[in-house]
């Protein structure tokens, strides 16, 4: 992996980095379920700080009732919050998973945008999640930066940014070849919710 101008031991950080993760997760999976792009999304959504293990015992009960746009617009949100009233914020995102579903039908064709500045136009989606969009279901190189992420992005000395997020996703993007990003950002995520 010696590919980026910076210092020797930054270099050498990339390097060391980069084969640590690729050895403790060759093929880093994504841990949320979901049966489709849509569900997917739902899935981000929720796991504004929850569990990814919270998000996936209940999206296994609510996709059972909805697993595309036109199907979830049709779902009360009171329906949605009783399902996933376990999950952190429950009133605010069963109200954005009912109202994005009803964008994507109404504006987009019930089809997720591809593009950063559309997906941030839909209801509970930021730009964190939306990120998280084109990079696993587009494959667009992205860093979705949460909490986690920033935190080992800190501890590993790639980036001093305690405050702002977006400094800290240039920093990783500056540090990390951009051919590895999608990767490395499994990577991360995984590697921080252990550490």
């Amino acid at each position: 992996f010696f590919l980026r101008d910076f210092g020797f031991a930054m270099q050498l950080k990339l390097n060391r980095i980069m084969n640590v993760l690729d050895n403790l997760y060759p093929a880093p999976p994504v841990p949320l379920n979901s049966v489709n792009d849509f569900t997917f999304l739902v899935s981000v959504v929720l796991s504004a700080q929850t569990t990814d293990g919270k998000v996936n015992e209940v999206t296994d009960i609510l996709f059972k009732h909805a697993t595309t746009p036109d199907e979830m617009a049709k779902l009360e949100p009171a329906f949605v919050e009783s399902i996933i009233k376990t999950v952190g914020l429950a009133p605010k995102k069963s109200n954005y998973i009912v109202n994005l579903s009803k964008e994507l039908v109404e504006k987009f064709d019930s089809k997720i945008p591809s593009s950063l500045d559309q997906l941030v136009t839909l209801p509970g989606v930021g730009r964190k999640t939306a990120s998280v969009i084109m990079s696993q279901v587009f494959g667009v190189p992205s860093f979705a930066v949460d909490t986690h992420v920033h935190r080992l992005a800190i501890r590993w000395g790639i980036s001093k940014e305690t405050k702002n997020v977006n400094k800290v996703q240039q920093d990783l993007c500056d540090f990390f070849p951009m051919e590895s990003w999608n990767k490395v950002n499994c990577f991360l995520s995984l590697r921080s919710m252990i550490t």
